[in-house]
């Protein structure tokens, strides 16, 4: 998990201690792997929480400025989100002729709320989240998000997205998946498996309708962990399915998204440009059209991963990016 180490004013580090501890002049520091840890600077640890899900912290760092942790995974920095969320959010609403209702698995901390609500085009938006107390803290430090909870056009539910899908009549445009990383014990790893994507969401799609969901760490030794096994599995479900990545740098790695449907997902970037032009409020940062079409363009290995995985994700069967959900037991 992520911890906190702090300086004895001699260059020397102190005691580590969990996030839920208050210390001056600190280090994070996060375990991405058994032998790689990433590290920065902080100026203070400005709140940690406790819910019954997860265990959250806000931190001002140095690089990256705040920064939301959640059971020990940083989740999204200040000064680079917008590249996750406009990766997120941006190529499933252009890719579908008019997108007009919109339902958001997880996305507490309000920045896929905020980017969707820039399309003119949507009239209706549903985010549903699981933590009540992350969405409130989120709602509370998190400013720049603040207009987005305010939107006439969204509708926030608490409940377990799949229990929320499953129960609703209604059918949406775009179903996105802004969901934490399926590690084991957290609350979120029955939410990438084969039997929810076929069961759940296919259903509740629109016809033209478009899924899309993060799909963990998609550099060129971490792909393996989730990317190509959700891509695969999502491959069993959907006509058409469009992996794409982006480096994130307060992630340290580059950061994978896969798109799916059953109508073509092909637009070219002069067509993506236009219709951003026509339906998006304000400008980009990250992504156009030529940004897509090469983040869409994967590597060679990871190209040949990608076609030569063979697993399906299912809730027996799982697989975990490392680390460990305030759930887990030996």
């Amino acid at each position: 998990m992520g911890e906190i180490s702090c300086s004895n004013g001699n260059g020397v580090n102190g005691k580590s201690h969990p996030l839920t501890g208050y210390r001056k002049s600190c280090w994070y520091e996060e375990e991405i792997e058994e032998n790689l840890r990433w590290s920065f600077a902080l100026n203070s640890i400005l709140h940690t929480a406790a819910t019954q899900y997860q265990d959250i912290a806000l931190l001002d760092t140095k690089p990256f400025g705040k920064a939301l942790v959640i059971d020990g995974k940083l989740q999204s920095a200040e000064v680079d989100e917008f590249i996750y969320h406009e990766c997120l959010v941006h190529p499933p609403l252009l890719h579908h002729s008019n997108a007009k209702s919109i339902f958001i698995m997880g996305g507490g901390e309000g920045s896929t709320a905020r980017e969707i609500l820039r399309h003119k085009t949507v009239e209706k938006l549903v985010m549903c989240d699981i933590d009540e107390e992350v969405v409130e803290f989120c709602k509370s430090y998190l400013i720049v998000n603040r207009e987005a909870f305010c939107d006439p056009r969204m509708e926030l539910i608490i409940n377990d997205a799949r229990a929320e899908l499953e129960n609703r009549k209604e059918c949406y445009d775009v179903i996105i998946g802004d969901l934490a990383d399926p590690i084991e014990g957290g609350p979120c790893y029955k939410l990438y498996t084969k039997s929810f994507y076929e069961f759940t969401i296919k259903p509740r799609l629109n016809p033209g309708g478009i899924f899309v969901t993060q799909a963990g760490p998609a550099g060129i030794f971490s792909h393996t962990e989730v990317f190509s096994c959700i891509y695969n599995t999502l491959r069993q479900v959907f006509k058409y399915v469009v992996p794409y990545s982006a480096h994130i740098p307060s992630y340290a790695d580059t950061w994978g998204w896969v798109m799916a449907s059953d109508s073509p997902l092909a637009l070219s970037p002069e067509e993506i440009d236009l219709r951003m032009k026509q339906r998006i409020n304000g400008e980009n940062r990250f992504l156009d059209g030529k940004t897509f079409s090469s983040a869409s363009t994967l590597s060679k290995a990871v190209r040949n991963s990608l076609d030569n995985e063979t697993e399906v994700y299912t809730e027996g069967t799982a697989r975990f990016i490392y680390g460990h959900g305030k759930n887990f037991q030996e």
